[in-house]
């Protein structure tokens, strides 16, 4: 089978937040989007270019548009939060932006009336209803499908630092996990979720749709929710792996780091390099580190079982990559991520909250959303 690349021209963005409608009063998930939606679409249709239905009706995704920078991004999802934000007020709801939400039960959630996710919710069962669960996305653009799949593989050796930045879903229901990213295990519940296969090349990944599609395990490329995938449609490589996370500032840094990684990768390629493929178990292996320890895992480097901190590795990243960072336009974001580090990531700023209020996950917030538009942690 063969599947079509629109490739981008450079290594443009595209960003998609997926954000939590919380009651200000009683904290919990509210489950508005239809009417939120409707009173921000132009016609009243329920129709929005940068605003989408998810699965729950207490969850809508805002996505830009084709962006060329970092702060052009941050400013499109600036301005469709605002609206959405000013919308949701009219029904006593603010913006939350995390990757589980700590107290509401997915049981007492609506789904949204829509035939694929009611297919979706048929076929998987329970794996797909419980997944009461947010992230932030980001497309890279790509301009060949034979620079996905290296780029995809290479890739993989960060997904540690991107799970640890980002990660924001300690709590579940009420109950501390143990986790500092109980969502990125979670959705590996589904079959065609979690770390992506890593294959040689473009017709291999060809040949495994072709397969899946013909065995009805998928009817499309939409269903196989990897942590990173091609996206043939838009020409990119889509970073999935990430929480939500509560401020447009983190959003920015993830955004900023996604972009130059990619950007550095392409043009690795065209200097002639292998990019690196690293082994399917080390790479599994430190996400479970990222995922359950946050930025206090200690990844693994090589087959011989060389550790080191992950807080370092990102520091040391961070350095490695300004230059790129300074010719796309994001040196800025690109070099807050330590200062975010430093402060304590969503994970770490949740638990900071539950301890200084004896564990009640309810009445130590106010509920408010701040200035830029995005949920407190």
């Amino acid at each position: 089978m063969h599947i079509d690349f629109s490739s981008s021209a450079r290594t443009s963005l595209g960003v998609e937040v997926e954000l939590e409608l919380v009651d200000r009063r009683t904290r919990e998930l509210k489950p508005v989007s239809d009417a939120v939606l409707a009173d921000i679409s132009e016609l009243g249709d329920g129709v929005h270019p940068k605003v989408k239905h998810e699965l729950f009706q207490s969850c809508l995704e805002v996505i830009t548009g084709i962006c060329q920078t970092v702060g052009e991004a941050t400013q499109d999802l600036t301005e469709t939060t605002r609206a959405v934000h000013d919308a949701a007020a009219a029904y006593d709801a603010a913006l939350m932006c995390s990757g589980t939400h700590p107290i509401t039960q997915w049981t007492t959630q609506p789904f949204t009336e829509n035939a694929r996710y009611a297919e979706l919710i048929e076929h998987h069962q329970w794996m797909t209803r419980q997944l009461q669960i947010f992230g932030i996305h980001v497309h890279c653009g790509v301009r060949s499908p034979k620079k996905a799949i290296p780029i995809l593989n290479a890739l993989l050796q960060y997904l540690p630092h991107f799970l640890a930045f980002s990660a924001s879903s300690p709590f579940w229901m009420g109950s501390d996990t143990g986790l500092a990213s109980f969502r990125s295990k979670l959705f590996e519940g589904l079959p065609t979720a979690g770390l992506p296969y890593e294959f040689s090349g473009w017709e291999a990944f060809e040949s495994y749709l072709s397969a899946l599609i013909s065995a009805r395990a998928i009817t499309s490329i939409r269903e196989v929710w990897w942590d990173i995938r091609p996206h043939p449609g838009v020409g990119t490589v889509e970073l999935r792996i990430c929480d939500g996370v509560p401020t447009l500032r983190e959003v920015s840094c993830i955004a900023a780091l996604s972009q130059c990684l990619v950007e550095r990768f392409d043009h690795q390629l065209d200097q002639g390099y292998t990019l690196p493929m690293p082994q399917p178990w080390l790479v599994r292996e430190n996400k479970w580190r990222a995922a359950r320890y946050g930025l206090d895992a200690e990844i693994i480097l090589d087959s011989a079982g060389t550790t080191r901190p992950l807080r370092r590795s990102i520091d040391d990243l961070v350095e490695d990559l300004l230059p790129v960072a300074r010719r796309l336009d994001c040196a800025s974001e690109l070099a807050a991520i330590p200062d975010v580090v430093r402060d304590g990531v969503s994970y770490q700023r949740q638990r900071r909250g539950a301890a200084e209020h004896d564990g009640d996950l309810v009445s130590g917030g106010d509920g408010r959303v701040d200035k830029k538009g995005g949920a407190r942690a």
